[in-house]
């Protein structure tokens, strides 16, 4: 038991560096700029997958057809013993006689109570046995009787057979049931022989389970250094990590604490460099109103003076004589009223220019912000760079961080060589290999038992064959050589001989019925209570209940396995729970519950948690004063742009000239309209005078009108998005400025708690990889280490060979020969009374005229004796 120990140490130093690490609480999650921030997650680490064991053992079994005989079997052991299984009995019978069984014990009244609820247990069983007592016993002493009676010429002894006229009925009765009865007999041999040969192929099949089993726990020996092996040797993954992060400590560390501050510092110069962007924007669109104002106030003039010249020209043509006519007249005095509409409707002279703030908006420009913000932005970024220059005295320690970690290597990999672990298995590898051959050498001699037992129950099943050849050779020459027009007494010599072979089958059923009943009896006895008590129990785990009682083995030791493995019978380990997790395949770490055993804690602190490893921070000192987001020339250029003017644009008065049209009318619509009323005119002069004019105002509405209106357009855009950025500009331009200085204030008052914070946070990582690596062993403990599946594999394969293969084997057995025995007894019967129809009879009933002289026949019978055959 000396690898276990150390396979039991071993593991449960293995298992209990996951219960040591704690994360540190979170702090109190409000807007607080010193509070604790939780540490962002560690990078998972990949360990890879401990090499698995892969067992062979399958312990399952399926019957196949004789599964259907099975059921039967326990259907009527069902009937027979319905009762559920007694525990509690059995555990205060375990208890009341733990010093030995002493007859004078069984005489108080609670072992009184206790036998009389084994004997209500075993009430069917006795109700059972008592009915197969009485059969061997009155079997043997009624056929003696039987025989006694017929050698008196009683009990159908008498050769003389009694003329009736349902004789054909009652000799077909008879037949029929006698042929029932030998199908039935039948049938119960072929039971019990299938039954006898089940058991002799399973149990050659048994040497599969054995070799099975003892391979798999050498698997399960060879594999576990291995695992164990492989396990400490991914201590050097975690560890490679953390110096892999100490080397590059610079970007790493500085990249937390440029993550922990861009929160508040790049918003802000964020918000700045758009700023800048909307001051090249304001510059654009002041340039836009500035040179669609000149357009429009050109404009507007030309077109004045061209709409008066064409209104003067179009009046007098009105003033011609024709226009007197009375049919024209109408159509001169409508145009003639709409003259007034040829004139322009926005006037752009009175709004003013806009060359103040664009020449201010140029000023500010001359200074490049954007490229300023950029060096903001480069100097922020450079966080990661400052912090590798003021880290070196960390790089400086590496070797000796490395030390510290290759120590704890040394450690571990020491405390795992503590333990034999290699040459302790060896010896059990060699230990199993002696007991295999050991069990090796019995196989001959098991077969040979086995044979032994196979040629006695095929001898017992002989004893009904021979009855059963007696009843069907009785049956075929009986049915064969009957004649119905032969009296009894001239029977032929067929038919006599099927009746005297059915009587050699009622002196044989008398010889051999007892013995087989004896035989069932105690088979059923036995193997019956085997299945209720044992095999019953072990297939729904009951059997562990009573096992894993507290204090059942010994009044002071609570848990038997316990007791027995580790000598601590107070571990709350029972041999249930154990056979749970090994079925479900897992470690045998867990299956054991060790981490109850051993305390490491310390070991853990001296090793994977060193102490040491953190005060290597301590002396982290980063500084990042030389950080400047934003330059004094930055400042005062957003400053400048604030006060360049463009908020005192009167943004009113350009928007009301823009709604405005450029012309009174639509110069298309009217000269549309002119050239309407030009057609309504006789042809002439007139008329022709009138579409001229029409086709003037066209001109002028795309000679001049379209340009202007291009103009407004872009003055509308223009303007629109002037007063959007000109509203409330100094305050923008102060909260900007404010972002900018609380972020600078950050950096420069606050930055020291960011890198504590992010330092304590880089350590924690550090050890991060390290709890991963515990968590890992643990996990792999639990569930790919040192797999238990072999142990469950032998219960298992234990319950298959004696219940599956043994017990229910032999209750088949039982339940086929019983089935023969107990209908062995109307077989005597019905035989008896068939060979009296068979056999040829020494007298028969010979039927005479009672008087001559009646005219009715009477009939009275009378004895003859049988003539002589000289054939027979």
């Amino acid at each position: 038991m000396l690898w276990t120990r150390w396979l039991v140490l071993l593991l449960c130093w293995w298992g209990s560096a996951s219960g040591h690490y704690q994360q540190p609480k979170q702090g109190d999650s409000r807007a607080d700029p010193h509070r604790q921030r939780s540490a962002p997650p560690v990078e998972p680490l990949d360990f890879g997958f401990v090499p698995a064991a892969v067992y062979d053992t399958h312990a399952y079994y399926e019957p196949g057809a004789m599964g259907i005989l099975f059921h039967m079997v326990h259907a009527f052991l069902f009937v027979v013993q319905p009762n559920s299984f007694p525990k509690d009995l059995i555990v205060k019978v375990i208890q009341q006689n733990m010093g030995g069984i002493k007859l004078e014990e069984w005489r108080k009244p609670d072992n009184v109570v206790l036998l009389l609820e084994g004997f209500y247990y075993e009430l069917g069983f006795l109700v059972c046995a008592t009915i197969g007592l009485l059969f061997v016993v009155l079997v043997p002493v009624l056929g003696m009787c039987f025989c006694v009676c017929r050698c008196c010429e009683n009990c159908g002894g008498e050769m003389h057979q009694r003329q009736r006229k349902n004789t054909d009925c009652r000799r077909g009765f008879f037949t029929a049931t006698l042929i029932v009865t030998t199908i039935l007999i039948i049938l119960g041999v072929v039971v019990a022989h299938a039954a006898n040969h089940n058991m002799s192929s399973h149990i050659k099949s048994t040497r599969r389970f054995i070799n099975t089993n003892i391979r798999d726990l050498k698997t399960f020996a060879n594999n576990t250094p291995a695992q164990i092996e492989y396990m400490t040797a991914q201590y050097t993954t975690a560890k490679n990590k953390v110096l892999s992060e100490l080397d590059n400590i610079g970007p790493l560390l500085g990249g937390r604490i440029h993550s922990q501050l861009e929160k508040e510092v790049v918003p802000s110069l964020d918000t700045a460099l758009r700023m800048a962007g909307a001051m090249r924007e304001t510059k654009e669109a002041l340039e836009n109103v500035s040179s669609s104002l000149q357009v429009l106030q050109e404009g507007t003039d030309r077109l004045k003076d061209s709409l008066s010249t064409e209104r003067a020209s179009l009046s007098n043509t009105l003033s011609d004589p024709a226009c007197t006519n009375g049919a024209v007249s109408p159509s001169c005095n409508a145009i003639r009223s709409t003259l007034f509409q040829l004139g322009i409707n926005a006037d752009f002279s009175k709004l003013p220019g806009v060359d103040y703030a664009l020449e201010n908006v140029h000023t500010v420009l001359k200074t490049d912000l954007s490229n300023i913000i950029q060096r903001g932005y480069s100097s922020f970024n450079d966080t990661p760079r400052l912090v590798k220059e003021q880290t070196k005295n960390i790089v400086a320690v590496l070797p000796r961080v490395k030390g510290m970690l290759d120590k704890i290597g040394s450690e571990i990999n020491n405390f795992a060589k503590m333990f034999p672990v290699e040459a302790s298995l060896a010896n059990f590898t060699i230990f199993l290999s002696q007991g295999q051959k050991n069990i090796e050498s019995y196989y001959a001699q098991i077969d040979q038992i086995d044979f032994y037992r196979w040629i006695g129950c095929v001898a017992v099943l002989c004893m009904v064959v021979l009855i059963l050849s007696f009843n069907l050779l009785g049956l075929l020459c009986g049915t064969c050589g009957y004649d119905k027009q032969a009296t009894p007494t001239t029977r032929g010599c067929l038919s006599n001989t099927g009746g005297n072979l059915l009587m050699a089958g009622v002196g044989f059923s008398f010889v051999f019925a007892w013995v087989l009943m004896a035989i069932v009896t105690t088979l059923f006895v036995v193997g019956g209570n085997v299945e209720k008590i044992l095999c019953e129990p072990l297939a729904n785990r009951q059997l562990f209940q009573i096992i894993d009682t507290p204090f059942l083995v010994h009044p002071a030791k609570k848990n038997f396995l316990p007791g027995m493995l580790f000598q601590n019978p107070n571990i709350d380990l029972t041999l249930g729970s154990m056979y749970r997790e090994c079925y479900d395949n897992n470690g045998l770490y867990h299956a054991l519950q060790l981490e109850t055993m051993f305390n490491i804690n310390s070991f853990l602190n001296r090793t994977v948690y060193n102490k040491d490893l953190a005060k290597v921070f301590e002396s982290v000192q980063v500084d990042l004063q030389d950080i400047t987001l934003l330059e004094h020339t930055g400042r005062d250029n957003l400053i400048n742009f604030a006060n360049a003017g463009i908020g005192i644009i009167d943004y009113e008065a350009y928007l009301a000239e823009v709604n405005k049209g450029v012309t009174l009318v639509d110069l298309l619509t009217f000269s549309t309209d002119l050239e309407g009323q030009a057609d309504q005119l006789p042809r002439g002069a007139l008329e022709n005078a009138l579409k001229g004019h029409a086709s003037s105002i066209r001109q002028i509405h795309r000679e001049l009108v379209v340009p202007m209106e291009q103009a407004m357009s872009t003055m509308s855009q223009s303007i629109k998005q002037l007063q959007k950025t000109s509203s409330d500009l100094p305050v923008k331009v102060t909260n900007i400025l404010s972002a900018i200085d609380a972020a600078e204030y950050l950096i420069s008052n606050n930055a020291s708690h960011v890198v504590n914070q992010e330092t304590k946070n880089y350590a924690q990582s550090l050890v991060g990889y390290f709890k991963q690596y515990t968590d890992w062993v643990h996990n792999s403990l639990t569930a790919e280490v040192a797999q238990c599946k072999p142990i469950s594999n032998i219960v298992d394969s234990m319950e298959i060979v004696a219940c599956s293969f043994i017990a229910d084997s032999v209750n088949t057995f039982w339940f086929g020969l019983g089935l023969c025995s107990i209908v062995l007894l109307p077989s005597i019967i019905i035989s008896i009374k068939l060979a009296k129809y068979y056999r040829r009879m020494d007298t028969e009933d010979v039927f005479e005229d009672s008087s001559p002289y009646s005219d009715t026949l009477i009939q009275f019978p009378r004895a003859s004796a049988p003539p002589i055959c000289s054939d027979c």
